[in-house]
């Protein structure tokens, strides 16, 4: 599943200036094209990862990949901005049950530590081998035409959906106890809806508006019906308990930055080299294709540096590429140089990627008992993508603020400053990892696939 999450991530990527002209899009509009996704997929996550628990792993997945493959088919041929917008959303919601079944498949198979850090390293290099795959696809498809890189997930789900339907056991799994809380999916999915639409229409009605300050009043009522419902409710969506583990907070905040700022940077260097340059969307593909090359090379052995010295030291060296690649990004002018900025750049933002995904999957899973591991890989699931979607509308909201569509260097160059900030941070909350882990007591021995 993260293979085909990551190939429809990288190949409407390239699509969007494509998709944004023959469809008469705005830059606000063409942003929900993304974010309709990962909304979809990150608001349901939880939900989706309660359910595997609930329901049974292998019959979540399958049911979840059928309705993956008919939306897919469904956004390649509708002519419509909202319906596109609406099948992704539903794409969306069918990958929140197929991901968290899949990672926590895999968890439960594997015991935790080296077995279970190795599966997870092998699944990180399935989504940059499709990140790879879907770039250089999406260059040559777009050429064709845009709708071919909504397509192309079609087959490669039917084929995932025969695959599973044979390998997956079909034996009795060990299924948790209780029930689902709707209120919890309606109240965190609202919210997040919410808060992205509020960005996103916050520099046309104003930061100080009525609209836009009832509206954050409105996130905020939501947000708190949520946490009040996971307190009472008696099979709560996310244990809150869970949250009070130090080292699975840092890799939800980690994942939340490292996807957030990723998709927001790729949101914008489409439009610069796209729309402001006016590259082919084969050139732009190119000009990604070092990063996710680098990732499928070095992800499979990523469980051993995992295993030799731990995932805190992976993740701080991790966040501090990402900032150095956004770093470089901010020298964009209208004649870059592939040497100087472009190829540097994607080669430290692949390194952060190749170093920090995998680490954070295994942080966030270890100590999770088996009942809970959905629950868990929801969550982490969750972090990613709802990040991903506030730090694009917040990106779009510094593009347009200028009142027009008008792209400009200095317009972009302040979106890629959000980027930045957001993995200087990540920088910070990462190295406080670190400092715990020296603060355990010798006498607590730490295993090294541990970061406390």
């Amino acid at each position: 599943m993260i293979f085909l999450d990551a190939l429809d991530v990288s190949m409407v990527g390239v699509a969007l200036p494509a998709i944004q002209h023959d469809l008469g899009l705005t830059t606000s509009s063409l942003q929900w094209v993304v974010s309709g996704y990962v909304l979809g997929y990150g608001g349901l996550l939880l939900l989706g990862g309660r359910t595997a628990d609930l329901l049974g792993r292998r019959r979540v997945f399958l049911v979840a990949l059928g309705v993956f493959a008919v939306a897919s088919l469904l956004g390649g041929v509708v002519d419509d901005g909202g319906l596109l917008i609406a099948a992704r959303f539903v794409k969306g919601v069918a990958a929140a049950f197929t991901a968290p079944a899949a990672l926590s498949i895999i968890t439960t198979t594997f015991p935790e530590g080296p077995q279970r850090n190795k599966a997870l390293s092998f699944f990180t290099a399935s989504g940059a081998s499709g990140y790879s795959l879907g770039l250089v696809l999406s260059g040559l498809l777009t050429e064709i035409g845009w709708r071919w890189t909504l397509l192309m997930p079609v087959p490669v789900a039917v084929i995932a959906l025969i695959a599973a339907l044979k390998v997956l056991p079909r034996g009795r799994e060990e299924r948790a106890e209780g029930g689902h809380d709707l209120v919890g999916a309606v109240t965190i999915t609202g919210s997040m809806l919410l808060l992205v639409f509020t960005v996103v229409q916050a520099p046309e009605a104003g930061w100080a508006s009525v609209r836009t300050i009832g509206s954050l009043a409105g996130v905020a009522a939501l947000l708190g019906l949520f946490v009040f419902t996971e307190l009472k409710v008696r099979h709560p969506l996310v244990r809150l308990g869970i949250l009070r583990s130090g080292h699975i907070v840092r890799a939800n905040l980690g994942l939340v930055i490292l996807m957030g700022s990723y998709v927001a940077f790729q949101f914008v260097a489409m439009q610069y080299f796209q729309n402001l340059l006016g590259w082919s969307a084969l050139g732009t593909a190119m000009a990604f294709l070092p990063a996710g090359v680098l990732v499928a090379l070095t992800s499979t052995k990523m469980g051993d540096f995992a295993d030799r010295f731990g995932t805190g030291k992976l993740i701080v060296i991790g966040a501090a590429a990402l900032a150095g690649g956004y770093a470089i990004f901010l020298g964009i002018d209208r004649t870059p140089s592939l040497g100087g900025m472009v190829i540097p750049g994607m080669v430290l933002l692949g390194i952060a990627f190749a170093l920090s995904f995998p680490a954070l999957n295994i942080q966030a899973t270890n100590g999770v008992d088996d009942d809970e591991q959905g629950l868990a890989s929801g969550l982490l699931n969750t972090s990613g993508q709802v990040g991903g979607a506030i730090v694009l509308a917040v990106v779009t909201a510094v593009l347009t603020s200028g009142g027009g569509e008008t792209l400009s260097i200095g317009s972009l160059r302040a979106a890629i400053v959000v980027s930045l900030v957001l993995a200087l941070v990540g920088l910070a909350i990462s190295a406080t990892g670190l400092r715990a882990r020296k603060a355990v007591p010798a006498a607590e021995p730490v295993r090294t696939y541990e970061t406390v």
